[in-house]
Parts: structure tokens; C-alpha cells; sequence
């Protein structure tokens, strides 16, 4: 049997006009900013006109990722077509993909199997341009910052102290780290910069939690570019970029609307990397995804202790937002990994490995039970290589330990393979209320706040706050920053600091190397281990697997 690849099966959809999709979310042509047939923007007003009640939010989220897989994008796309498949209206909500894992190691992210959302190939490439108007408006202020300086520095900035970096949606690991402004006075005054990828930019997360653009053009002026010779904070807004900014901007805050191989609706709006960033699609997007339909399934980048870990205590509470359920979605496969199977062996029926990876699994669920203490079920996404006593002892070792859990077998079927699911989402929803709560609260110290998450996300013993990381922490205090919320950036393969350390490990502690502020997004980020906000391209990256013949088919993404 020949297995279709992602690209095969979404190329052989035949998608409905969006003006279609547009109309199933009850907005008329006045909303509608068509991108060709199959994509459009959605005009802000929409938000402003519509009194349609809230539909319910369906928060969805994973276990520790490995490179076995874990389908949490697939299975987000699954459910949305599986609820309307029982008789519920449903969209998605999800976050648009960076061209940096896109031709790095996933290849695409636009879900997988018969469960994803189309044009796959617009969507994973350039889409509509929000990310490429992201990074200019970002380039842009780091232009005018340094024009700035050449021209007198007025503001007294200390070369020494800028924190605004320059971005790429690439993964350029040369670009990390450089001295630009050589070549003598002409050319600028010389000075160690940096890249990050675009997403990693404090304009993404902006873009992503702005309400309007009146309040998009507020934020972007409160970014700290760097500091004075005094030690004062240096704006945006005091360089005079805001305006120019937010004219970049203008469109790419619109939603992106698109549909699922099944012709569901699905804004797909802003924000990967939540290992290094924000990590949730837009305010806006799920806001109108919420006016648009009775069942919203949206989701957080990466695990539970990162994606969800912000879509919580960040987004929900920024933008006033509680789930009525969450689905943690789990594979046999990548809990074999997590109890030490390598890859190369997981094709193998391994029980007692799965056993020993189950306890990831329970943390997860436990942080949303018991600290965020919202209604939780877990997707057991399957996989061709599951044997029926693997899927039995996950089952059976699930509901021995009290985890609420269903197999969802969208890849292969569609809506089809994940109605089991929906069902128990809708009766979570129905029948189940939680009593949301926060990791933290903000009135807490910067440490709390830091230690807070470690302990009760990650399962960690506590923090180590490295000299210098304590001095900007002591700086962010006396200017009044801590009480913002925090973004901490940490590897997206183990709870702790350290990739290598699977599964569930205890008694670790995380170490902060740099903090800084994103007065903009409101937020602090806080930088622990060997992360790093650029990525780098992998020895045989996915780029070399991508082309295009005669006809314009690309092939190769997935």
C-alpha cells in the first residue's frame, strides 16, 4: 500500500471559494479581503459589528515533543472537522508557520494526513505576508534606531546597551552574533548586533496580542530599544517609529481566513516558537473565531509546559480568555522515546518503555487539572505502527491512573477518525466546569514568578539566577517591570533546561542566563540554558528535500 505524502493529499483537494467559508462564519462580503480564491483577510470591524455570544474555546496541547512526533496541529485540524462531522459548528484558530522550521526540520505546518488546512503550500511559504511586513517594521525600528545614533544621538543611547536586535524568517545561525556599522564614519557607528528569527521578535508577540490597531500602534511605542548612558529606557515611541511601523502593519493584524481539507473554517493568524517566544496565533483571530462559531479549537506551540504554559498565564489573562476544556495530545511513539527507546527502534512493540514514558504524559495533565484546573482529556493520536497492545496497555494504564482519554485517528481518516473525540470535548464542555486559576499571580516578584513556573510547570527544584541575569533583574524591579507577566524561553524536548533529560525528571534546577523586557507585548523573557532566539539549519535540512517543476507543483513539503 502506497501511503499519499501531505502535500499529495492536499494538492488532490478541491477547496471550496472562500467567499463559501467566509459565509459559514456569518460575515458578508463587507469583512471579506480576498487573497486569490482561497485566502482572505478579515476586516477588524467584523469584531466591532457582530454581538453573536462566544462560542466555547478549546485549548489544544501536547506532551514534551520529540523527533518521534506528537500530530498536535493534525489533531487540532481533526477535531474542528470531526465536531462539525457530529453536528457541531466548529473553527479553528491556529498559528501561522515560519519559514525557519518550514525549510529547517519540519518541513511544514499545516497538519498532516487528511487533516489539514489548505492552500498547504501558500500557507507554509509566503500566505498573505504578515511575517515578511513582521520583520520589516522590525528592521525598520532597528534602522531608525541606529540612524539615530549616527545623526547625534540626542537620546544619549549607550551603543553598549541596545537590546533591539535585527530579524529573518530563516534559521541563520551566522547571523547570531556580529559587529555591523564598519567601514568608517559613513557607514554607521560600529557595534556587536544580532539576528533573531522574525517570529522571536517582540513584534510578533504585539501582533498577536493587540485588540486593535490604535492599540497595535500603543504597544509598538513602548518597546525598549536599548538604554541611555543614565541607565533610562529608550522607546520606540521616543525614536518616532511607531507610526511608520504600524503602517506596515495595517493588513498583516487582519486574520487570515482558510479552510481544512473538510471545509472548515480556520483563521490561521501569527505566532510559532513558543520555546523562545509567545507561541499562540492572534488575540484577534480567536476572538473572532469565538464570534464566528459554537466550538473554537485553537492551540499553544510545542509541550504543555511552553505552549500552554503562555497561552494561560499570558494570553488568557491579557486578553481575558478561559478554555472551557483542553486536549493534551500524546503518541504511543513519543512516549516509548521519553521511557529510552531511541528512534531507530520505535517501530518495535515495546511495552515496557511506554510504561516508563506514561509519566511525561501525567504531568502534563496534572498541571492542567490541578493548576490551571480546567477539564482535560487526552488524544492518544495513533500512528501505522502502533500494534493493538500498545494501544491497549495506553489505554488501559490511562484510566487505571484517572487520565480521561480517547484515540484519535485523524491522520489517516480525516474528521472521521477523531468524532470519539469531539464527542467528549462537547460533553467536557457541557458537563465539566473548571475553576481557572494562573501559575502566578502578578503581583509576585520576578523570582517568584520565575520559580513559580519551574516548580509548578516543570516540576523542578527551583531557579539559578546567573550574576548577570540577577542585575537585570534588579534593573527591571527599580523600573517598575515586575510585575509583567514572564515569557521564559527554554528548550522545547525536556521539562528542565537540559534537551537530553526525557521523560520526567525531578530535583533539576533551571538556570537563568539574561532577562529582558518586551514593554510592548507585556511581558518579561527570560533566557535559560543554551537557547538561543535564531535557530540554526540542521545537517540535511528540509530545504534540500523542496522544489518546484515546470507547471509550478511543489513537491516536498509536508
Amino acid at each position: 500500500m502506497t501511503i499519499k505524502s501531505d502535500i499529495e493529499i492536499a494538492q488532490e483537494a478541491k477547496p471550496l471559494p472562500i467567499t463559501d467559508i467566509a459565509d459559514a462564519c456569518g460575515m458578508d462580503g463587507a469583512y471579506i479581503e480576498q487573497y486569490g480564491r482561497y485566502k482572505a483577510k478579515i476586516d477588524n470591524r467584523f469584531l466591532k459589528e457582530t454581538n453573536r455570544p462566544d462560542g466555547k474555546l478549546v485549548l489544544v496541547t501536547a506532551i514534551t515533543p520529540t523527533p518521534a512526533g506528537e500530530g498536535k496541529t493534525t489533531t487540532t485540524i481533526g477535531l474542528a472537522d470531526a465536531l462539525r462531522r457530529i453536528g457541531e459548528e466548529s473553527i479553528v484558530a491556529m498559528r501561522e508557520p515560519s519559514l525557519g522550521p518550514v525549510f529547517g526540520v519540519k518541513g511544514g505546518a499545516c497538519g498532516g494526513g487528511y487533516a489539514q488546512v489548505v492552500p498547504m503550500e501558500d500557507i507554509n511559504l509566503h500566505f498573505t505576508g504578515d511575517i515578511h511586513a513582521i520583520g520589516t517594521a522590525n528592521n525598520l525600528l532597528a534602522a531608525m534606531l541606529d540612524n539615530h545614533i549616527q545623526q547625534g544621538n540626542a537620546l544619549g543611547i549607550d551603543v553598549r546597551r541596545v537590546t533591539w536586535k535585527r530579524c529573518l524568517d530563516m534559521n541563520d545561525r551566522q547571523l547570531r552574533f556580529l559587529v555591523d556599522g564598519m567601514g568608517g564614519r559613513a557607514n554607521g557607528v560600529p557595534r556587536e548586533d544580532g539576528f533573531d528569527i522574525t517570529v522571536a521578535s517582540e513584534i510578533m508577540a504585539i501582533l498577536c496580542l493587540a485588540d486593535s490597531v490604535s492599540d497595535l500602534k500603543e504597544r509598538l511605542s513602548r518597546i525598549v530599544v536599548g538604554y541611555s548612558f543614565e541607565g533610562k529606557p529608550v522607546t520606540c515611541g521616543q525614536l518616532k517609529a511607531q507610526g511608520a511601523m504600524t503602517a506596515l502593519l495595517k493588513d498583516a493584524i487582519k486574520p487570515n481566513l482558510v479552510q481544512t481539507l473538510e471545509g472548515t473554517p480556520a483563521f490561521v493568524h501569527g505566532g510559532p516558537f513558543a520555546n523562545i517566544a509567545h507561541g499562540c496565533n492572534s488575540v484577534l483571530a480567536t476572538k473572532m473565531a469565538l464570534q464566528s462559531a459554537d466550538y473554537v479549537i485553537t492551540e499553544a506551540g510545542f509541550g504543555a509546559d511552553l505552549g500552554a504554559e503562555k497561552f494561560l498565564d499570558i494570553k488568557c489573562r491579557a486578553a481575558g480568555l478561559v478554555p472551557s476544556a483542553v486536549v493534551v495530545v500524546a503518541t504511543i511513539r513519543a512516549l516509548k522515546m521519553h521511557g529510552g527507546l531511541p528512534k531507530s527502534e520505535l517501530g518495535h512493540e515495546d511495552l515496557e518503555a511506554l510504561s516508563k514514558g506514561l509519566p511525561n504524559l501525567l504531568r502534563h495533565v496534572g498541571n492542567i487539572r490541578n493548576v490551571y484546573k480546567l477539564p482535560c482529556v487526552v488524544a492518544v493520536n495513533k500512528f501505522p505502527t502502533d500494534t493493538e497492545a500498545e494501544v491497549a496497555c495506553m489505554m488501559e494504564k490511562c484510566r487505571e491512573l484517572g487520565v480521561n482519554v480517547v484515540l484519535s485517528d485523524v491522520w489517516a481518516k480525516g474528521g472521521e477518525g477523531g468524532e470519539d473525540l469531539a464527542r467528549e470535548v462537547v460533553r467536557l464542555c457541557r458537563e465539566e466546569k473548571g475553576d481557572f486559576s494562573y501559575s502566578y499571580e502578578l503581583s509576585a516578584s520576578i523570582e517568584e514568578k520565575l520559580e513559580a513556573v519551574v516548580r509548578r510547570i516543570y516540576g523542578g527544584a527551583g531557579i539559578r539566577v546567573l550574576p548577570g541575569a540577577q542585575k537585570q533583574i534588579d534593573e527591571l524591579t527599580a523600573l517598575g517591570f515586575d510585575k509583567l507577566p514572564v515569557c521564559i524561553a527554554k528548550t522545547q524536548y525536556s521539562f528542565s533546561d537540559d534537551p537530553a533529560k526525557l521523560g520526567a525528571p525531578e530535583g533539576f534546577t533551571v538556570t537563568i542566563k539574561n532577562l529582558k523586557v518586551s514593554a510592548g507585548a507585556g511581558f518579561l523573557v527570560a533566557l535559560t540554558g543554551d537557547i538561543m532566539t535564531m535557530p540554526g539549519l540542521p545537517k540535511s535540512p528540509a530545504a534540500e528535500r523542496i522544489d518546484v517543476d515546470e507547471n509550478g507543483v511543489i513537491s516536498g513539503l509536508f
